[in-house]
């Protein structure tokens, strides 16, 4: 697996492997009507690619193809770090996470999903508090952690 810098060409496929891993992973933890406001599949790819240039962002590649992406902004706010769903438990967040923590100095933050919250216990985050975030009049439950480097 390579771990390499975002790429604008990038862009669709990450909204994609989003929508589908939204979509198959997080569906044990959220309603369909959460995941249809999560990920309704019409990702602003203009807005996403600003976002992606504006933070540290990487993309996980094994054999040619995308398996996982992550992005984290210079406070150290750690915003998406999404796994295709063929290819969960297999390194791939861990990877993507740790080049991302060591990008940043200080804590770390994310808000975590149901899913998520622990993936991120298990690297020595702490949940902060959980919320209630409106997606499109849907409420979606997740978690702000944080991680002191």
């Amino acid at each position: 697996m390579l771990i390499r810098e975002y790429r604008p060409e990038d862009c669709r496929t990450l909204a994609e492997l989003f929508y589908r891993t939204v979509h198959q992973v997080n569906a044990r933890d959220y309603t369909q009507a959460q995941l249809e406001a999560w990920a309704p599949g019409d990702v602003d790819l203009a807005g996403w690619n600003r976002s992606f240039l504006d933070h540290y962002s990487l993309v996980a590649v094994a054999e040619g193809i995308i398996v996982g992406f992550g992005d984290i902004s210079p406070a150290g706010y750690l915003d998406r770090l999404y796994v295709h769903a063929d290819h969960q438990r297999e390194g791939v967040a861990s990877a993507i996470c740790g080049a991302l923590e060591g990008a940043v100095p200080g804590t770390v933050t994310t808000h975590a999903s149901i899913t998520a919250k622990p993936f991120f216990e298990k690297r020595g985050y702490r949940a902060v508090r959980e919320q209630q975030v409106e997606r499109r009049g849907v409420l979606l439950t997740n978690f702000v952690m944080e991680r002191k480097q």
